[in-house]
């Protein structure tokens, strides 16, 4: 059985990682430079970075932060924000990431997926996906919409079509953001969790709406996410913050099989 992976994702904006709630109104927290050497040295499993605004202000993407990042960390490290071709991703990954995130851009040119895929390999690929609960239609059947720019613009997709689709297309993993649930504490949105992981044969990293180790946990057992987003409860202004230690100890006691965390002065767990 593989075990389960706990990432700490970065919304970044000008070097610093920000909070937000549904999409909106982000808090600032501390430098992601900062915060990713705690994090590394808590043990966390992954580090996902997003520079949150280079879709929306049609820049590239941060490399400077990206790199000075990169040189502090030594676990998988997924950069995305701004990237719109293959020269891009070549220059994420000589920055020092190890897997490239697209999401709008994919959208709006889904034969990027496919070429990133055919150049570095389809485990470097992360389609991020926001999506969002609306009515069933004959157009959106599983009744959750996929959402582009920072949820501000909806495209009519329906979201298990579309995570189904990237897979085809050579995407390794796919990240599910649930507009409605994140930055709510509220637990993730097991549904379409759940009937994204039932639909692609790929890992599935859930993200939104982590309050309290129940909620990994459930995403893990019942909607059979391969990888669970943890950021509110390692740093979240409104939310007793706990530590990396703390939280795997509490799912390694709730059955979760997970990379424990190891006492690094007696290499014993």
């Amino acid at each position: 059985m593989l075990t389960k992976r706990l990432i700490a994702c970065f919304d970044v904006i000008n070097g610093r990682v920000t909070k937000a709630k549904q999409f909106q109104e982000n808090i600032d927290i501390e430098s992601a430079i900062t915060l990713a050497k705690k994090l590394y040295n808590e043990q966390i499993d992954e580090i996902i970075f997003y520079d949150i605004t280079a879709s929306s202000e049609k820049r590239k993407i941060d490399l400077q932060i990206v790199k000075e990042v990169a040189e502090h960390v030594l676990v998988p490290f997924t950069v995305g924000g701004g990237i719109r071709s293959l020269n891009d991703m070549y220059d994420v990954l000589k920055a020092g990431a190890e897997k490239i995130s697209i999401d709008s851009m994919a959208v709006r040119n889904p034969n990027i997926i496919k070429e990133g895929a055919k150049a570095f390999g389809s485990q470097c690929i992360v389609l991020s996906t926001q999506v969002k609960r609306v009515p069933k239609t004959d157009s959106i059947p599983s009744g959750y919409e996929i959402a582009i720019d920072g949820a501000r613009l909806f495209t009519g997709m329906d979201a298990v079509e579309w995570a189904k689709r990237g897979e085809e297309l050579g995407a390794g993993e796919i990240c599910v953001n649930s507009i409605d649930q994140d930055g709510t504490h509220m637990g993730f949105d097991l549904e379409i969790t759940k009937a994204i992981s039932s639909a692609v044969n790929v890992p599935i990293i859930a993200s939104g709406g982590a309050g309290n180790i129940r909620h990994i946990a459930d995403v893990f057992g019942q909607a059979e996410a391969s990888a669970a987003i943890i950021s509110s409860l390692l740093y979240s202004p409104y939310l007793e913050n706990k530590t990396v230690q703390e939280i795997k100890t509490e799912l390694l006691d709730h059955d979760v099989h997970i990379r424990p965390w190891i006492n690094q002065d007696d290499n014993q767990v």
